[in-house]
């Protein structure tokens, strides 16, 4: 399996100047104009990167390829998902420190203090979308990635305003706050596990 991740990794290494281009392009979109530009450029850095790697496999044949070689298609699924998570944190991480940056040299745009919440809500974020686009990518492949990817771009873009207000949710504390923290990681984790085993069987179902 580290092999195949390392493959993913290698893969992207030529696109890798994209990551650092989504980070910028995101932060100067929303840093000057959203109170909650530290989630939303961790979400789509990360998720640009995923969708961007997925589509390197569709253009390179890359499961076409694999398929044929004495390799396990739970551990290339693996491989992805783990490839996804470190995307995911690099998009989460790199927002974190680009707002630390801002904050301390441009103290005009008011920005908040910023706490381990404001990682761990994008990171649960990803997971979700994660957990949805692996499933749909695997039983489509091809065939629909290009649909997939729009439709996910434009799901995030409609979907910006009731994301910033449940996170206003989970930034108030009360009782229901404090229960919500404790059961929205569980079920974030439970339904990443669930696409896992789902995206393993629509692979070894698949015909490539």
């Amino acid at each position: 399996m580290l092999n195949l991740l390392r493959k993913d990794l290698i893969a992207l290494k030529s696109s890798l100047w994209m990551g650092f281009f989504y980070l910028a392009v995101f932060s100067c979109a929303f840093i000057p104009k959203s109170e909650l530009s530290i989630h939303f450029v961790g979400i789509y850095t990360a998720f640009g990167l995923i969708s961007l790697g997925t589509m390197i496999d569709i253009k390179n044949h890359n499961h076409h390829f694999l398929v044929t070689l004495p390799v396990n298609r739970k551990h290339i699924v693996q491989a992805k998902y783990v490839a996804a998570v470190i995307f995911a944190l690099f998009g989460v991480l790199g927002s974190y420190g680009i707002h630390t940056i801002a904050k301390s040299a441009i103290p005009q745009l008011n920005k908040p203090d910023y706490t381990v919440l404001d990682i761990l809500i994008p990171a649960g974020v990803l997971l979700i979308l994660i957990s949805i686009y692996m499933p749909l990518f695997y039983a489509l492949s091809k065939k629909g990635a290009g649909i997939i990817n729009t439709v996910f771009l434009i799901a995030l873009i409609i979907l910006a305003q009731p994301t910033a207000y449940l996170i206003n949710m989970l930034n108030e504390k009360s009782a229901a706050h404090e229960q919500a923290l404790l059961l929205i990681p569980v079920g974030i984790l439970l339904l990443f596990i669930a696409s896992y085993f789902l995206t393993i069987y629509l692979f070894r179902r698949k015909d490539l």
